[in-house]
């Protein structure tokens, strides 16, 4: 009698999800495929010249929060002031600062004062935070509403702008009939850490934002970016501006939401070399950048935050156990594999990040998703968001948080 071995094959189920996890990936590889190329290159579009404004009048408003941005605030205000071609309101905000970021910026405007710039410049210190408020809404509601243009710029006190940054942007929004644009800064990365990062969160991203998808008023992807929000006044006072986003963390994305959800025209633009910020320091420097924003991504919520946990935990693990199982599975773990080297390289123009860190995805990804429990952990242990040295409570974030992105 000859006895035979039976070896079990992989069971159904972990078939089933590896290669709804691979259909997944390869949607993603396609969309970017076809759709890659459509973002407006605002270095390339032929664009209308302003129109020049009444005497003593401006094109835009720049308002730039800082606080404890001593090392970047300078360079800035600079960059600003010598744009070209346009007309500026900038309203320099000193968000109660500790180091020397108020002198740097009163020094900055004092130069200033003795040139013959066609821009203003104004300093405005805050030294007390009213209750209801975190600190970068306050301040930036309070630069808005000195603005005296039809179009305000919100941005970071840690950008530097081309010459011709703001006035191939203002042209782009006017040429477009646009209510909000958004211009993606070039990330300046200078390790190996921070690239790894940066690619490995615009491919997770990519589950939940077609980038393409930003200007189609029938679509749901929107996008805010803090360091150039372009919005048209009448949108924001329509809105209610930073004082209905009053206690919001994410208060640049859930501004473009709200814009988006409102049915106003909104614009995402690329331009290499029009605006350019160095977000984090290492990949640390990622991680600790990200711990205030993800649990509020999930509007404070730990079911939701703990199913986005799962989610990105089973994507790092499962094409390792689909290798390990063969058969089918193994298929799709190839397919898992080899379809982030195109999203990649057909995003790699967006995020600056060289193809090749593709191979560097899965431990940047573990270290992600580290960074979602350590958001959400260190939220729940202190109570709150530490933001800037000021502990938020979380039950009025909670209550102050809104539906979700729906």
């Amino acid at each position: 009698m000859t006895f035979v071995l039976a070896v079990p094959g992989p069971h159904p189920i972990l078939t089933v999800v590896a290669w709804l996890f691979a259909l997944g990936w390869l949607w993603q590889a396609l969309q970017w495929l076809l759709h890659g190329s459509e973002l407006p290159d605002l270095t390339r579009l032929p664009l209308p010249r302003l129109p020049d404004p009444i005497p003593g009048a401006y094109h835009l408003t720049v308002v730039v929060p800082a606080c404890n941005e001593e090392s970047s605030i300078a360079q800035t205000l600079r960059s600003l002031l010598s744009s070209q071609d346009i007309r500026l309101q900038i309203i320099a905000i000193n968000d109660r600062s500790t180091d020397s970021t108020g002198q740097i910026i009163d020094q900055v405007a004092a130069e200033f004062a003795m040139s013959s710039s066609p821009h203003s410049l104004q300093a405005l210190h805050i030294t007390e935070l009213p209750a209801g408020w975190l600190g970068k809404p306050h301040a930036l509601a309070l630069g808005a509403q000195r603005s005296t243009t039809p179009w305000i710029l919100f941005t970071d006190g840690d950008v530097s702008f081309d010459a011709h940054a703001l006035v191939r942007a203002l042209a782009y929004a006017e040429s477009e009939e646009a209510d909000h644009l958004v211009l993606m800064p070039d990330w300046v990365m200078g390790s190996p850490g921070e690239c790894a990062m940066h690619g490995a969160m615009h491919a997770i991203a990519g589950w939940t934002l077609r980038m393409w998808k930003v200007a189609d008023p029938t679509a749901r992807d929107f996008l805010g970016v803090g360091a150039f929000n372009l919005l048209r006044r009448s949108a924001y006072d329509a809105l209610g501006g930073f004082e209905s986003l009053r206690m919001e963390v994410l208060e640049d994305v859930r501004l473009g939401w709200r814009v988006k959800r409102a049915g106003y025209r909104q614009r995402l633009a690329l331009g290499p070399g029009l605006a350019r910020v160095r977000w984090s320091h290492g990949a640390w420097g990622v991680v600790r950048n990200l711990e205030k924003n993800l649990f509020s991504l999930y509007r404070f919520r730990v079911l939701l935050a703990t199913m986005a946990i799962a989610g990105v935990a089973v994507q790092i693990a499962l094409p390792l156990v689909a290798l390990a199982v063969g058969g089918a599975p193994r298929l799709a773990a190839v397919a898992i594999g080899v379809a982030p080297l195109v999203v990649y390289s057909r995003s790699a123009h967006i995020t600056r990040v060289p193809p090749g860190y593709v191979l560097l995805y899965p431990f940047a990804a573990a270290l992600f998703l580290f960074a979602m429990v350590r958001s959400m952990a260190l939220a729940l242990i202190r109570g709150g968001v530490t933001w800037r040295g000021t502990l938020y409570p979380l039950a009025e974030l909670r209550k102050a948080a809104g539906p979700f992105w729906n």
